[in-house]
């Protein structure tokens, strides 16, 4: 018979799934490397599970102990489910510009969940960053997981999401694209894949408010990049530690509104129900469109699934109050 033992023997070997009637502009073979057939529904499972084998083998995690990471709520997910089978607890500081339903899944899974002020600096005690830390050193036996800087987030992907991408293309993948906010996933499977072929483009979409494009472009971190912005899951206001800027060929930032509407038509022109990242990611690999050619074949990671945005991205009254539909 054939079955998994547990939830986290059902993570990864995900789909690649063509994009059609959105991506005919483009010459190229357009593919989604669809992750939210992940149990936790989102690619962040791989690197969760990672992380805490790793932590584990470390010793920095020990029976009984308690989770803690700052989370836009994907992490915590997988953290959550990976914490329910090893049998530890989970503490989820997330920021309040995440969507309620996150919030509600969190919970649902068994996660206590700490809610912090989106619109403050990194560095403020309030923030997730500063509260994550400090819950950890105040909570006995515990770990705090540190996404941004574990690098056993960007090893994931180089251990599975890169050789499932390059053995499913039978290693003709030309491009790989995909939205940046802790680094890991462009940084472990852009490494994967130009260690196979070098002449593979890895291409990272950014967000407007986010540092990542004019730091890879200029190396200087420009805090007057630094604004607050709608689009979840991508960029960032630091540089983690996971974000190999060597590997990346180039970033292109894609505006709050062009990120929901294109969500929204993932969903309705090619029947893929995907969250906020995805739409992003959608529309930057329109604005790259004159670096493929008909010889092509593109893999484009959508993250996560669109039942944690169905208050906002999905929800007409939410998207006509941010002025992103008439």
């Amino acid at each position: 018979m054939k079955y998994a033992k547990n939830m986290l023997e059902t993570i990864g070997n995900t789909p690649l799934v063509k994009i059609n009637k959105l991506a005919e502009e483009i010459p190229a073979l357009v593919l989604a490397k669809y992750e939210t057939f992940n149990p936790g529904n989102s690619v962040k499972d791989r690197m969760a599970v990672k992380m805490i084998e790793d932590a584990e083998k470390e010793g920095h995690l020990k029976p009984g102990g308690t989770i803690i990471e700052g989370t836009s709520g994907n992490t915590g997910m997988g953290l959550a489910l990976a914490a329910i089978v090893k049998g530890y607890k989970m503490v989820c500081v997330i920021s309040d510009k995440q969507s309620k339903e996150k919030m509600d899944i969190l919970r649902a899974v068994g996660s206590e969940v700490v809610v912090c002020p989106n619109d403050v600096e990194p560095d403020d005690p309030r923030s997730y960053y500063s509260t994550s830390k400090r819950l950890a050193e105040e909570t006995p036996n515990s770990w705090y997981v540190n996404q941004y800087d574990n690098p056993s987030n960007a090893k994931a992907h180089y251990e599975s999401t890169g050789p499932e991408i390059w053995e499913q293309t039978e290693g003709k993948i030309t491009h790989f694209v995909v939205g940046v906010g802790t680094g890991g996933t462009i940084s472990g499977v852009g490494k994967y894949l130009k260690e196979k072929n070098p002449d593979i483009k890895v291409w990272g979409i950014d967000t407007y408010g986010s540092v990542f494009k004019k730091y890879h472009e200029t190396g200087e971190f420009d805090e007057n990049e630094i604004y607050p912005y709608i689009t979840e899951g991508i960029g960032e206001d630091i540089l983690p530690a996971n974000v190999d800027f060597d590997i990346i060929d180039g970033f292109t930032k894609v505006t709050d509104k062009d990120a929901a509407v294109y969500t929204r038509k993932l969903a309705e022109v090619e029947g893929m129900f995907l969250g906020n990242s995805a739409g992003a990611a959608m529309k930057g690999l329109l604005q790259l469109n004159e670096h493929f050619t008909k010889d092509d074949v593109v893999v484009v990671l959508f993250h996560d699934h669109g039942s944690r945005y169905v208050a906002k991205i999905y929800n007409d009254d939410w998207m006509r109050e941010q002025g992103f539909i008439d």
